[in-house]
């Protein structure tokens, strides 16, 4: 918390951490102040990048109002769980990614994942980016894990960033990446590069032989993807990928 409202100190004008303050001292006092607080975080405290070197066009980045979103849901206690589903459930993006920012800090044990799952099944790179945080990290089980990071290929969140990886990386994790890239390669597509990072920690021989045989395929534009991805793999394990 002392990070965040160090942040913000930083970040925000004068005018906006005192309407934080004051909003987290009246939800303190009434938590059903946080219905009316919470819409109105971006409004009030801002919506840039909480570090001023990130982008706005990074899906990982924490904004502004992510940050005062988190510490009015904090201001919750023991009450945050009477209304977190209505806050979601009625908030617009940028409130639902603002409460998944939060969950690693409030006191729910694993009791919010049924609105981690929801974010995960949205095609809103934003929140699926947010809702695999920490906290989706400690509590989604292997097999749910796996298919999230699959999402985010798909879609487009990249996966360096995420808080689980490459520790929860296993060798199914493994193996569905690279079916994946085998399939985008038979169809002469492209691959993010940061896949090997995974996709090499337990390396599936049936899937990799799969996207090596594709360099003799009888289409050029599958041989030239599988030269393509494969070139990446190459760069990735002499150091030249990052």
């Amino acid at each position: 918390m002392r990070d965040l409202w160090g942040a913000l100190e930083e970040r925000v004008s004068p005018e906006a951490l005192a309407w934080v303050r004051e909003a987290v001292a009246e939800i303190e006092a009434d938590p059903a102040a946080v219905r009316t607080r919470f819409p109105t975080a971006g409004r009030k405290a801002g919506r840039g990048p909480l570090d001023p070197d990130a982008s706005l066009d990074d899906v990982h980045a924490w904004t502004i109002d992510d940050a005062a979103r988190t510490l009015l849901l904090v201001a919750l206690g023991d009450r945050v769980e009477t209304e977190l589903r209505d806050l979601y459930r009625f908030g617009d993006a940028g409130e639902r990614r603002g409460l998944l920012r939060a969950l690693p800090y409030l006191p729910i044990a694993d009791r919010a994942m049924d609105i981690v799952d929801d974010a995960i099944r949205t095609n809103d790179t934003r929140l699926v980016a947010a809702a695999l945080g920490p906290y989706a990290t400690e509590h989604l089980d292997d097999a749910a894990y796996d298919q999230a990071v699959l999402k985010c290929v798909f879609i487009g969140v990249p996966i360096a960033p995420l808080d689980g990886l490459p520790v929860r990386a296993t060798a199914e994790t493994a193996r569905m990446l690279a079916a994946f890239v085998h399939e985008r390669v038979a169809a002469g597509r492209d691959i993010p590069a940061e896949v090997w990072d995974v996709i090499d920690r337990h390396p599936p021989a049936d899937e990799l032989a799969a996207i090596e045989a594709e360099r003799g395929s009888e289409f050029a534009d599958r041989r030239e993807a599988a030269e393509r991805a494969l070139g990446e793999r190459a760069q990735h394990h002499s150091g030249g990928v990052s």
